[in-house]
């Protein structure tokens, strides 16, 4: 007796089995952000080390942070304070958070557009991977740039001395614009979910 595992696929006509093939045309677009992910990894690392340089005094370090946060001040800066550190950390959060979305286009995406990764079972298998399609996936990201762009709106008001009261108003504008459409993708799949049961 077969089991339902070793069932055959059926098989395709040329012209079927060529388009569902083409879906691994997006393997290297995959591969391409994991490279992007040990870009972001390099950047939090040395981001990280000219933090703890700067704690302990290094002026070079201090010059670096300085500039990558965007801080200016009317005074020379010669020690960290608590702005330049909450700039940083949350530059740093900013990273991981970005990090968190590729990881979710990444895995989401690979296991609904391209192929199975058979983790079930395996004790290192995402919660949220046991249900994702491709509504879902939409929701999550649209929840992780909500966060994201938190960040970047909170980074900009600490450091709000440094912007013009334009780029204030824009950067507020455009994170309520990423609300009201996760809120809109969100309500979208609701309805499409009640709807799909009542079909059948």
């Amino acid at each position: 007796m077969s089991s339902p595992n070793s069932e055959k696929s059926p098989v395709l006509r040329p012209i079927p089995r060529l388009i569902f093939a083409s879906r691994w045309l997006q393997l290297p677009l995959y591969l391409g952000l994991i490279a992007a992910q040990g870009v972001y990894v390099y950047h939090f690392l040395l981001e990280l080390l000219h933090l703890l340089e700067a704690a302990f005094g290094n002026q070079a370090a201090l010059a670096a942070l300085i500039e990558s946060i965007g801080y200016k001040s009317d005074v020379q800066i010669t020690h960290l304070n608590e702005t330049i550190i909450m700039l940083v950390l949350l530059a740093l959060i900013d990273v991981v958070m970005i990090s968190n979305l590729l990881i979710m286009v990444i895995v989401g995406g690979y296991e609904t557009f391209v192929s199975r990764m058979d983790l079930e079972g395996h004790r290192d298998q995402p919660e949220w991977l046991d249900h994702v399609n491709a509504s879902v996936l939409k929701v999550k990201l649209a929840t992780a740039i909500i966060g994201i762009s938190s960040i970047h709106l909170l980074k900009t008001f600490i450091n709000a001395a440094n912007y013009d009261n334009k780029v204030l108003i824009a950067q507020t504008a455009i994170h309520i614009t990423f609300l009201l459409s996760a809120m809109a993708i969100a309500y979208t799949d609701r309805l499409m979910t009640h709807q799909t049961p009542a079909a059948h």
